[in-house]
């Protein structure tokens, strides 16, 4: 068993302490954390960041950092934190939460889903809102406050936040350059996305982004989705454009997300070495 390998299993079993339901969460609380209350000045609302910055941030005022963004925070910010901090230690991690005050279903039904979704009961098909968000007032924060390289911003989502990474990948692609989407529910928005997508390539001969995209085998509703957004994406033959799309075996939703997390950070911690 290599390292990877190794790794890949601690998190799994890491993992199974970290998943609780909706009704479990709890205020959100790690060492080293900073959390940062910060208003969308577009649509009024309230969120926090949670930011947990590398050790060495303190004794390097002159170095620049690669910055991960993660939605979900409250879920995945703890996963996620656990794998920079084994494989990309320089990296400052930078968690979104969800609308203060808010649901957890609501509020990542509105705001990580960029169509209309008929058979859910929550308001959905916001995520141009909540990407202007991230533009307009979380990156500008992150950026003006901290030893951070505009150069090197990630984007991490699972599910409906890979979702919302994709639309974000397609509608706004500068807004990061790396994009890790794990599993993402492209099947829920399956027309929106594909025309989108046909949109954005009548639209730019260039996407000068690199893409890790992972599904697990055995999610039956993903997998197709997914292989065929891959296949649309390499197509186009943009130009810089890398992406390497993973099935993960043996692993159905909830198991692919640790595998995501793992090698996802790995790979994006391959590209900066």
């Amino acid at each position: 068993m290599n390292v990877k390998q190794s790794l890949i299993i601690f998190f799994m079993f890491l993992f199974s302490f970290l998943t609780v339901s909706a009704s479990e969460y709890k205020p959100f609380e790690m060492p080293l954390i900073q959390i940062i209350p910060l208003h969308d000045t577009h649509s009024d609302r309230e969120y926090e960041l949670y930011i947990k910055l590398p050790r060495s941030y303190s004794k390097n005022n002159d170095v620049k950092y690669p910055v991960v963004y993660i939605t979900d925070a409250k879920a995945l910010f703890e996963m996620l934190s656990a794998s920079t901090g084994q494989l990309m230690r320089n990296a400052i991690l930078v968690g979104i939460s969800y609308e203060k005050g808010m649901g957890r279903h609501e509020s990542r039904g509105r705001d990580y889903t960029p169509a209309k979704i008929d058979d859910w009961e929550e308001l959905t098909g916001k995520a141009s809102n909540h990407l202007t968000f991230i533009r307009n007032d979380v990156i500008k924060y992150v950026e003006n406050h901290y030893q951070a390289d505009s150069d090197k911003r990630t984007y991490f989502g699972y599910s409906l936040g890979g979702l919302f990474g994709a639309y974000a990948l397609l509608a706004q692609p500068d807004t990061f350059k790396n994009y890790i989407l794990g599993s993402p529910s492209i099947n829920f928005v399956y027309k929106y996305m594909f025309q989108l997508e046909s949109n954005t390539a009548l639209e730019r001969k260039d996407l000068n982004v690199n893409v890790f995209l992972s599904v697990g085998a055995l999610e039956k509703d993903y997998v197709g989705p997914i292989k065929e957004f891959s296949s649309k994406l390499k197509s186009r033959n943009y130009a810089n454009l890398s992406l390497k799309h993973v099935v993960i075996d043996s692993a159905d939703h909830s198991e692919a997300f640790p595998m995501s997390a793992v090698l996802g950070i790995n790979w994006l911690a391959d590209l900066y070495k």
